[in-house]
């Protein structure tokens, strides 16, 4: 199955600019995901001379505007349920993994870095750790010089995948943050909270705010030389967010283990696993009535699923596994026109016939 639906893709570097109408085509959604996107189309403009015009504007805007048909893709760090899904008319598959981190703008503690846990980690959120010298972080970090100083929160705003899955990562470690938050893509948080749009207005915020904390994707960590803390994970293990820390939690995962992405990657067992991880999402019309842009999109995708390899890597983050890329193609194979014609599978058979 793998190897038949790479065999045809592979053909989509040479044909692509056949099927392109135009030369741009857009997406909107995760911000989280933007530095893959960005990546990915600057290669593949080079290679097709097709542009790509991506709105980070958050998970809950890019499934809004999918669903209007105001973008040619929706990505988000999360999938609505099934039946959601169904109701909006909407297809969703993963394209990549990556990992949140909590970052901090606080001066030399030490030897090493910050030292969080789970538990102490959702008070901070909740509120109820007001100082950097609490007793609960100082027993985390023995030796460190934690300053008499308040802690600012910095949290998103918007509806943001990237918070549901910092959340589900809280409720999993503290049985308080579960009974009193739950998991959502928004919160209306503690009025003296920093709440700021988008992974870049936390970026932002926490480096213009000493004594900040807040919670952003990994690529924006490494491309900011943000200072990233280390969290205690079910393993008992502290350990700093990295892509080997995200692949040991794929690898521990139901994604891996029996080729599916319905549960979420937080709080995966294994000693290196970075309890973080997540998984980011495309989202696609199931029924199409704008069928060109529909196939735009997924020629850009295809692409991406055959040429990106090395450049997952190069954005900080994980490719899928294979099972569960396989289960991508089965979703772009069954994307249809308004009329009931492929589209997913009439891209692959054209550029298999021309292959």
């Amino acid at each position: 199955m793998i190897r038949t639906l790479v065999g045809i893709a592979l053909t989509l570097t040479a044909h692509v600019a056949v099927f392109a109408q135009t030369q741009t085509f857009s997406g909107a959604g995760s911000s989280a995901a933007a530095p893959i996107y960005k990546t990915w189309a600057r290669e593949y403009q080079k290679s097709t001379g097709i542009a790509l015009a991506y709105e980070a504007s958050g998970s809950s805007a890019g499934i809004k505007k999918i669903a209007a048909h105001a973008c040619d893709f929706g990505a988000s760090d999360v999938v609505p349920p099934q039946a959601e899904l169904a109701r909006l008319g909407l297809t969703a598959f993963p394209i990549a993994i990556t990992g949140i981190a909590p970052v901090v703008n606080l001066r030399k503690l030490g030897d090493g870095p910050l030292r969080l846990n789970g538990p102490v980690l959702a008070r901070i959120f909740m509120g109820q750790i007001l100082k950097w010298n609490a007793p609960e972080i100082a027993d985390l970090n023995p030796g460190a010089s934690l300053p008499d100083m308040p802690i600012t929160v910095v949290v998103r705003s918007d509806g943001s995948g990237t918070t549901y899955n910092f959340a589900d990562y809280l409720a999993k470690a503290s049985p308080q943050w579960k009974a009193q938050w739950g998991v959502k893509s928004q919160f209306a948080w503690p009025g003296a909270f920093m709440g700021v749009q988008g992974s870049d207005g936390v970026v932002k915020a926490v480096k213009e705010t000493l004594g900040a904390i807040g919670y952003v994707d990994y690529g924006y960590v490494k491309d900011n030389k943000l200072n990233a803390v280390q969290l205690k994970n079910p393993a008992g293990e502290y350990l700093g967010p990295s892509i080997a820390g995200f692949r040991a939690a794929l690898q521990a995962s139901d994604w891996s283990i029996k080729g599916e992405f319905a549960s979420t990657l937080t709080a995966m067992d294994g000693k290196n696993s970075w309890p973080i991880t997540m998984g980011t999402f495309v989202l696609l019309p199931t029924a199409s009535d704008q069928p060109e842009a529909t196939r735009r999109a997924l020629q850009f995708l295809m692409w991406a699923f055959v040429n990106g390899d090395a450049l997952v890597q190069e954005s900080n983050f994980v490719r899928l596994p294979d099972r569960v890329q396989a289960l991508s193609f089965r979703a772009i194979s069954g994307i249809k026109d308004k009329s009931g014609q492929s589209i997913g599978s009439t891209v692959m058979s054209k550029l298999s016939s021309k292959s």
